[in-house]
Order: structure tokens, then C-alpha cells, then sequence
């Protein structure tokens, strides 16, 4: 089967899910209830690891990406075409997010979910600090077996409501946090290799390399009257997705069972595949990164334990502290004769990481009044050289 070579990935997975406006509001007639209970229920399922007894022991970590904020909003002030003017879709993303949220809160709720709205603008993931910010409460969400619904936070945006559209919003999440695969369901069944709107001979793409450059003049740009988003838009988030090394997947949310599908493996919509495995990419990235904000001088303990062990670097393990850097910064690992060990990104600044320097991680609630993280720079974003 055309999904099988995912299995490979560790039992619990993560997915980003992204419903566009198309889905959701049925063609404008204001939210589905019927559409959004019955993929409230599939995701339900994933999450709790009863979407198919094969797959019974494997639960999914869902982050829900969701248009259709200024669809609703429109519906209930009585708009029938989409405005032009920033300050009326704000308006109508701010009366419609009401709606959305309390949807899909609701229909979470009988599955004995929780979940969390998360808005986002483009500057949250572009500030290093309120990057880490964001990937650390979404973490921690997941983490406590809550799903984040995730919106682009319209009513602050000062230019056009931008990420552009929620698949690149949806594709940044991936990247965020970790996501092993993108699922952007559509009124589509997935990519053509041309327009089958106007070709009845248009194939269906199953499976290709998302950076596969022939696939730009099959996407087109089609748009419609709610969405912002065509399939050119969807290919770009999956090439977002891939740097991060997280397969997309476009697939038609009218699909039975959609979701259940696409987990159990079946040949539904189109996978654009990533080179590089989650971590495989981070790696790559953080090893190719040349602009160090600061360096960490380790003792030898800790080196060794970077080294044989691939752990976390915790403040302990650190005797000096050289140059400014912010939170999220990239930072060296040196060692006595200024050799780099490794690099990764701190999540302490500067005056923090002095001040807790030497110390265990029990102790850095004493000493700074408050505990960020436990450890000083995490596994995940840290690479041995």
C-alpha cells in the first residue's frame, strides 16, 4: 500500500491536520456541525488509539489547524461577499472565531477531549523567543492529551491578514513541532497532473517527492470565493513542511472516513514526501547553521555525555558562559582548548544561563524564580559534532 513506508516512523506519530474553509462551511451556509462532528470523531480516535484494532496500540498527537473564521463571521452578519478591507475581515475573523472554537470545543467535548485555541501570527514564529515560546505550550498541550486548534490571530495582523493562507500556517506548525506528517484536507481529491476541471484525462498524483520541480506547472492557483488557498498554495506549504522533514498528504475531506484512511495505510489523495525523517532535517539544519550568538564552555562530564549518550545539555554541565545571546539563539559547546563539541539553541539567555551555570536543574527554580525549561539546550535541537 502507497502509505506502508510511514510505518517506519515511532509509534506514537504526530500529525498536523489542516481543514480548509471549503470544508467547513458548506459553500457558505455557515459552519457544517455535521462535516466537523464527524472528523472531531476520527481525530478522537486517533488520539486515543481506536481508529483500527491493528493499529489499537498506536495513538496519533493531533494539532488541528482550522479555517473558516471569517466564513462564519460573514454567515452570521449576514455578508455574502468575502470584503476587501482589512479592517471588515478582522471584524468578521474576530465574530466568526467565536462560532469556530465553540464548534469544534463542543464535538471534542463527547469524546471526552480537551481542547486549546492557539492564534498565531507570522511574527510569533519569526521571534526566536516567542517561537520557542509557542512550540514549548504546544508541547505541552499535546503533552497533557489536548488538542490545540490552531488559527492565524487575524484581528492583530497589520498587513492583509497574512500568513497567506492557513496551509502555510499549518506547514509552519509542522515545522514547529516536529510533525511527522501534514494532512491538508480539501474539496479536492488531491493533486492532478493538470487541471481535471478542464481535463478529463487529469491523473491523480499518489506519490512524489514534494520538491519534484514538474509539479510546479501542474498545481494551478485556483482559488475560491471563501478560501484564500489553491493547490499551488498547498505544494508550497508541503515544501515548508519537508524542510523540517514532515510528508504531506492532500486528500479530500468529503472522503469517508478520511482520516481513519490515510492512518491505516490505504492509497487516498496525494503524498508529497519529505527526503529526510523529522529529526534527520533538524539535524542537517543545525549543523549547517553558521551564525553563533554565544558559546558554552563544558566540563568534561558533560562532553562525555553528549558525546556517548546523545543527551540534553543541562546547565550543570557548563563552567563559563562567553558573549550575549537571546533565548533561542544558536550557541557553540566548547570545550578547555576552545574546540566546538556542539551547537544547538539555548533556552536561556545569556544572564540566566551565568546565572545558572553549575547548578542542577532542581535548583534553577531557586535561583531565577522560575523554570523555563529543564534542560539548558534540548536533545532535539542540539547536535554533536
Amino acid at each position: 500500500m502507497r502509505i506502508q513506508q510511514r510505518n517506519h516512523l515511532p509509534k506514537t506519530r504526530r500529525w498536523v491536520v489542516k481543514i480548509g474553509s471549503a470544508l467547513l462551511t458548506n459553500e457558505g451556509s455557515g459552519l457544517d456541525y455535521k462535516a466537523i462532528s464527524l472528523w472531531v470523531e476520527q481525530m478522537s480516535a486517533l488520539m486515543t488509539g481506536s481508529a483500527d484494532s491493528t493499529y489499537s496500540q498506536t495513538a496519533i498527537e493531533i494539532v488541528l489547524v482550522s479555517s473558516g473564521a471569517v466564513a462564519e463571521g460573514m454567515k452570521r452578519m449576514g455578508w455574502t461577499t468575502r470584503p476587501d478591507s482589512v479592517d471588515k475581515l478582522q471584524a468578521a475573523a474576530a465574530v466568526g472565531q467565536m462560532g469556530l472554537v465553540q464548534a469544534y470545543e463542543s464535538q471534542f467535548q463527547k469524546h471526552n477531549l480537551h481542547t486549546a485555541q492557539i492564534l498565531l501570527t507570522h511574527d510569533d514564529l519569526s521571534n526566536r523567543t516567542r517561537y520557542l515560546n509557542a512550540r514549548s505550550v504546544l508541547l505541552t498541550l499535546i503533552n497533557m492529551g489536548t488538542i490545540p486548534v490552531v488559527n492565524e490571530n487575524d484581528t492583530v495582523v497589520t498587513e492583509e491578514i497574512r500568513f497567506g493562507d492557513n496551509d502555510t500556517l499549518a506547514a509552519l506548525v509542522a515545522n514547529l513541532i516536529d510533525a511527522d506528517l501534514l494532512v491538508i484536507l480539501t474539496d479536492q481529491q488531491g493533486m492532478f497532473d493538470s487541471d481535471p476541471r478542464q481535463n478529463p484525462n487529469a491523473q491523480l498524483l499518489t506519490e512524489v517527492d514534494a520538491q519534484n520541480s514538474q509539479l510546479d506547472g501542474m498545481a494551478g492557483d485556483s482559488k475560491g470565493e471563501l478560501g484564500r488557498g489553491g493547490m499551488a498554495t498547498k505544494l508550497r506549504a508541503a515544501r515548508v513542511a519537508a524542510r523540517s522533514g514532515a510528508a504531506t498528504l492532500i486528500a479530500s475531506g468529503h472522503e469517508k472516513n478520511v482520516l481513519s484512511q490515510i492512518y491505516q495505510g490505504k492509497q487516498i489523495g496525494t503524498l508529497l514526501m519529505a527526503k529526510e525523517a523529522p529529526l534527520v532535517a533538524k539535524k542537517q539544519w543545525l549543523a549547517g547553521h553558521l551564525q553563533m550568538k554565544g558559546q558554552l564552555l563544558l566540563d568534561q562530564g558533560a562532553i562525555n555525555v553528549l558525546k556517548s549518550k546523545g543527551s540534553s545539555l543541562l546547565a550543570i554541565g557548563v563552567k563559563d558562559v562567553i558573549g550575549q545571546f537571546s533565548r533561542g539563539d544558536m550557541v557553540a559547546c566548547i570545550d578547555d582548548n576552545g574546540v566546538e563539541i556542539a551547537r544547538g539553541l539555548c533556552n536561556y539567555n545569556s544572564y540566566e544561563t551565568n546565572k545558572i551555570k553549575g547548578y542542577g536543574t532542581g535548583e534553577i527554580v531557586n535561583i531565577l524564580g522560575y523554570v523555563g525549561e529543564s534542560e539548558l539546550i534540548h536533545r532535539d535541537n542540539l547536535i554533536v559534532l
